[in-house]
């Protein structure tokens, strides 16, 4: 197969150019003025050598004012640099000392984080059992092991947001097929799901639905911490405990965010990445393989897998910039909203598109039969408009532009969490309020298998001791009665700042103190690898070594070979 990297380059450049501002050229303006200086000799070097006491003397002068800066800053602001672990006090720190200054404080942070990790102990982890053990919350008996057996299907929805749901454009719904899914007696929706991620966006969202553990508050997990930290995640958790096969499907490259490596440390098996898929002409958009083509070309993949699995689908086409060719427009024929962005414009048209590729999949599990065999699990991964889209947006949700605050930024960062069983009965939209750090221990109470004995950040969606405080990276939360958003908290029924009473501003503080205290265990966790000093009974760490993901599909072949008439794929049953 064609690895069409060019196309993939392509669509990474074109995602990154969404993101920059006209006047970010104002940043490159003085080096562009000193080169044209020097390229007409207005300003000359100098070669003669500077004297080696100007030298220091000089250096002497920079240190002492970068240490100048950084009292002063401290004496103006004492808990600036006890909060810069969030994205917001980042760029704080950034305003208050400079660009160059803050890299000699970054270089610091990251030496502070390999002595850390370097001299961590198995003793570290007891603030982090104790939390993790206390949170806990035991599974609802209604629903424990009600799925059990059954494969285990992840769709993620790139960039989706709830508010797509039942919404409609033009008089037309931009998403008729999730809509009947979320609606179906056969699904438990949520309908006050958030997603929660940092900067690692999809790799953060990955990293909780795997290991109840959030993502960095800078970078990405996968990418600084995947080719060595120890995990507890879902395919490891599910092939010790039920014998299940697990597979990623995506059709981007193998290295994006570093899943080549991240993903042998969590026991996936089976990584069909570019490589595995025919990505010639006009068959990628944006980021990868087109979604439609994405889940039929898996199809052979999926049915050649042993069951039970655990198979996720990582779709791209809805992702900034949100472009889809002429041709599939055409095929839709969704007439989209008129706003003055074009990107709010777009957003609609790939996430109507993305619907379509749900529904194409849908109907080939039904043809199969896998679909009453399997419990699907549908969400968003994170946020797709970007904050300078969101006024744009705003008349569409029936806000005033005027009228759009940090309460309304807070609110759409729903995104849509949905676990469908085809042929069950029973299902309903519940309004418990959660987070991406919930689905593992709600998935695995599902499956039959307690979460307890592993350390894991979330609670099951479905206990009636689920904890409803949803904790934001920058440490906002939001909560069934307030929402905690840049410095301000607001009354949800009001959707105004609250001026609380003594009791409310107690609760507000205790949800607060539990938010700083789950952000930054989880870091210390991951930060420091301290997972490999625990191994719960049953369970054993994953040696990477034991995975490759060269040959995929022969890899599948043989193993049915191997098996003959024990093989349990939907390739080998359909033969008999």
């Amino acid at each position: 197969m064609t690895t069409g990297h060019s196309n993939l380059n392509g669509g990474l450049i074109t995602s990154a150019t969404a993101l920059i501002n006209k006047w970010d050229a104002f940043y490159w303006l003085d080096l562009v003025i000193v080169i044209l200086l020097l390229l007409f000799r207005v300003i000359k070097i100098d070669r003669h050598p500077l004297k080696l006491r100007w030298s220091f003397l000089t250096t002497g002068i920079g240190f002492l004012f970068l240490i100048l800066n950084l009292v002063l800053t401290h004496i103006d602001n004492p808990n600036l640099f006890a909060q810069s672990s969030t994205q917001s006090k980042q760029n704080d720190i950034v305003k208050y000392i400079g660009i160059d200054n803050y890299t000699v404080y970054d270089w610091t942070k990251s030496i502070q984080t390999n002595i850390a990790r370097s001299t961590a102990k198995k003793s570290d982890l007891n603030d982090i059992l104790k939390f993790t053990n206390s949170h806990y919350a035991a599974p609802n008996p209604a629903m424990y092991g009600s799925a059990r057996g059954k494969n285990v299907i992840i769709i993620h929805l790139e960039s989706f947001q709830q508010f797509l749901i039942d919404k409609k454009i033009n008089g037309k719904e931009v998403t008729p097929f999730l809509n009947k899914i979320y609606h179906s007696q056969s699904t438990n929706s949520f309908d006050n799901f958030y997603h929660q991620v940092g900067q690692g966006r999809t790799a953060d969202a990955e990293n909780m639905l795997e290991t109840s553990t959030y993502g960095l508050p800078e970078g990405s997990l996968f990418s600084q911490y995947g080719n060595s930290n120890t995990f507890q995640a879902a395919p490891a958790i599910l092939k010790q405990q039920q014998n299940y096969t697990s597979a990623v499907f995506h059709g981007n490259d193998a290295n994006f965010y570093n899943r080549n490596n991240t993903y042998k440390r969590l026991g996936f098996q089976y990584f069909f990445s570019s490589k595995d898929y025919n990505l010639k002409g006009d068959r990628t958009e944006g980021m990868g393989l087109k979604d439609k083509l994405l889940f039929q070309d898996s199809n052979k993949y999926l049915e050649n897998l042993q069951q039970p699995f655990y198979a996720k689908y990582l779709t791209v086409t809805n992702h900034l910039p949100y472009v889809l060719d002429e041709k599939d427009q055409k095929q839709m024929r969704f007439k989209t909203a008129n706003t003055d962005n074009p990107e709010v414009n777009n957003y609609f048209v790939t996430a109507h598109y993305l619907d379509q590729s749900v529904k194409e999949f849908y109907d080939y599990l039904h043809q199969t039969g896998l679909d009453k065999n399997s419990m699907i699990v549908i969400y968003g991964d994170h946020y797709g408009l970007m904050d300078q889209d969101e006024r744009s947006l705003a008349p569409l949700l029936g806000v005033k532009p005027n009228d759009w605050n940090s309460y309304y930024h807070s609110q759409i960062q729903r995104v849509p969490f949905m676990i469908n069983m085809p042929g069950t009965t029973g299902g309903k939209i519940h309004h418990t309020y959660g987070g991406e750090i919930d689905v593992l221990p709600t998935i695995l109470h599902l499956l039959g298998i307690n979460s307890k004995p592993y350390v894991q950040f979330g609670t099951d969606l479905f206990s009636k001791q689920h904890d409803q405080v949803v904790a934001f990276r920058n440490r906002d939360w939001v909560s069934p009665q307030y929402t905690s958003a840049n410095g301000t908290v607001y009354d949800n029924r009001t959707k105004r700042p609250l001026h609380p009473t003594k009791p409310q501003q107690e609760q507000i503080n205790k949800n607060q103190r539990q938010v700083n205290t789950e952000l930054e265990l989880s870091d210390k966790l991951n930060k420091e690898n301290l997972l490999r000093f625990y191994h719960p009974k049953g369970f054993k760490p994953v040696n990477p070594k034991d995975y490759n993901y060269n040959n995929e599909f022969n890899k599948e072949k043989q193993l049915e070979k191997q098996l003959g008439q024990k093989s349990t794929s939907l390739a080998s049953l359909d033969k008999r």
